[in-house]
């Protein structure tokens, strides 16, 4: 990690909205231009690389070829496998299936009529097929869904290997993220102003949560980048830093203060403070020397009880001790 992080913290992820299908989350501060990188390198592994359910062959009973026309059906061969690719299943395991779609004699055929088994999800039932007009009712449209990675397209695959001749091909986008967007804005922490802000927006088809997605990538991701570094790794702590060393750093920082704050209790009784005074503060919550020098005034003229005659009083006591009002935890020694 940026040995930048030292000076403006961790980096945290913010889940702006979400839902099952999609999320919006922003990721900062993060150093200048890694918004870009690790939205672009994100954004690529979500769109090519996570596993999903698509059909991958039709066969049509008395249908050659993909540029037919089917007695019955108003669209043609190639509309139909369009539609085809749209359908927006979910495969729970890697083998290959064949499920059924029955014509019927006059309707539409949507995503809801398949006959599918237990493994597979159909996550948009009202998906249009076919419309029917007249059709064959004991014919019947067979798919093939598989389930795989990335985009396969028809070009790349051997036809002759196809074991069924009566299977048409078709192109299968396997990917369950429909839509990936990422936005880089500029972030400010303290003096540092050219830092990056980076907001990411994923939408799926339901096979897999949006922030699930993410993480998945991330993932992929981590594991390739590890390939570079994983024996004798090498790091430069001049310039480099991790979360776990931030996180105890913090730590430490915390555990020194609360110390600090331990140890640095003078009760106020040792003032000599009248009873009136002394009630006054106490009832404030404030029980000892070190707080009470680093509270205004004005809020301690606040408390219940604390008059004109207690400010006076309580200015002649903190001068004679060597103590002033003012907005420090440490007091000014004579």
């Amino acid at each position: 990690m940026h040995i930048l992080h030292e000076q403006i913290g961790a980096p945290h992820i913010k889940i702006e909205s979400e839902s099952k299908n999609s999320a919006i989350l922003s990721l900062g501060p993060l150093p200048s231009g890694y918004g870009l990188t690790i939205g672009n390198a994100l954004r690529r592994v979500l769109l090519s690389s996570l596993p999903g359910t698509a059909v991958t062959a039709v066969k049509i009973d008395g249908v050659a070829h993909e540029y037919s026309t089917v007695v019955g059906l108003k669209e043609s061969v190639f509309d139909i496998t369009l539609n085809l690719r749209q359908l927006k299943l979910k495969k729970h395991t890697k083998g290959v299936e064949l499920v059924e779609l029955p014509l019927m004699k006059s309707g539409k055929l949507m995503a809801k009529n398949l006959k599918v088994s237990s493994d597979i999800e159909i996550l948009d039932p009202a998906q249009l097929i076919t419309t029917c007009d007249g059709a064959d009712n004991k014919k019947k449209i067979t798919l093939r869904v598989e389930k795989g990675v990335g985009y396969q397209l028809v070009s790349n695959l051997d036809n002759a290997a196809e074991e069924n001749p009566e299977f048409m091909l078709i192109d299968a986008n396997f990917s369950p993220v429909t839509k990936v967007k990422y936005d880089v804005s500029p972030a400010r922490v303290g003096d540092q102003t050219s830092l990056d802000q980076l907001r990411v927006e994923i939408e799926t088809t339901g096979a897999i949560d949006a922030k699930d997605a993410i993480k998945l990538a991330s993932g992929i991701l981590q594991n390739y980048f590890e390939l570079f570094n994983k024996d004798d790794a090498y790091t430069d702590e001049e310039f480099t830093t991790s979360f776990e060393q931030i996180k105890a750093q913090k730590a430490s920082e915390e555990a020194a203060a609360a110390a600090v704050a331990e140890t640095a209790f003078t009760p106020i009784d040792i003032l000599g403070l009248s009873q009136r005074t002394l009630n006054a503060l106490v009832n404030g919550d404030i029980t000892s020397i070190e707080q009470l020098v680093a509270t205004p005034m004005t809020q301690l003229s606040q408390l219940r009880g604390f008059g004109q005659k207690a400010k006076t009083e309580l200015e002649q006591v903190l001068s004679e001790r060597g103590y002033s009002l003012q907005a420090s935890k440490q007091p000014t020694e004579k």
